[in-house]
């Protein structure tokens, strides 16, 4: 059973998380950051035994944060297509945090590009359930909504992988805001 992180860990938890959203992760030694957050290496290392594992659990923590956030921002909500519009703000609202080193070291390494991708996999299994919750309450058309639901997971996925922004040139909080706008301005049941 894991041991819950200190008060002192979960505060250099979070001044990671600044720092590596405004900078990046990959350019850092331990011995940087250690000297960024005015504390001892062993301190770090107590929160993971390697630098490549710090950014692991640093970048799990912004997404398991946003996702904390999104779910309670969504929580009160009824309407399937206001769930839609404020998941996706919330989305792009958190990923506009992000720097473009942040979100390209992740792309580069590995372990945090599974974090991201576990990430987009759920958060495409999320719009699905809002989809099919919108057919169900008429409040979207059911034009093939499973297969509507797909493609949102495609594209998702296109985001996440760096497709998306590679080939229009938008951030991935742009293409978030361009996703719901699409899914939206789509499905809406029609008078």
């Amino acid at each position: 059973m894991a041991r819950q992180p200190t008060a002192r860990q979960r505060a250099l938890l979070s001044e990671l998380e600044d720092l590596f959203l405004a900078e990046g992760f990959a350019q850092f030694t331990l011995d940087d950051l250690a000297g960024k957050l005015r504390c001892s290496k062993s301190t770090l290392y107590a929160l993971a035994p390697s630098k490549e594992q710090l950014a692991v659990k640093v970048v799990a923590h912004f997404f398991k944060g946003a996702a904390e956030q999104i779910e309670a921002r969504i929580a009160p909500l009824e309407d399937a297509r206001e769930i839609i519009g404020e998941y996706f703000a919330g989305v792009s609202e958190y990923l506009k945090r992000a720097s473009a080193a942040f979100m390209a070291d992740i792309a580069e390494f590995p372990p945090a590009r599974a974090t991201y991708e576990m990430n987009s996999r759920a958060a495409a299994g999320r719009i699905r359930a809002f989809i099919a919750k919108g057919v169900q309450d008429g409040v979207f058309r059911d034009v093939h909504a499973r297969l509507v639901a797909e493609m949102a997971g495609l594209i998702i996925e296109g985001i996440q992988a760096g497709l998306i922004g590679q080939r229009t040139g938008v951030s991935d909080a742009e293409a978030f805001t361009a996703l719901s706008e699409l899914l939206l301005d789509g499905l809406t049941s029609r008078p």
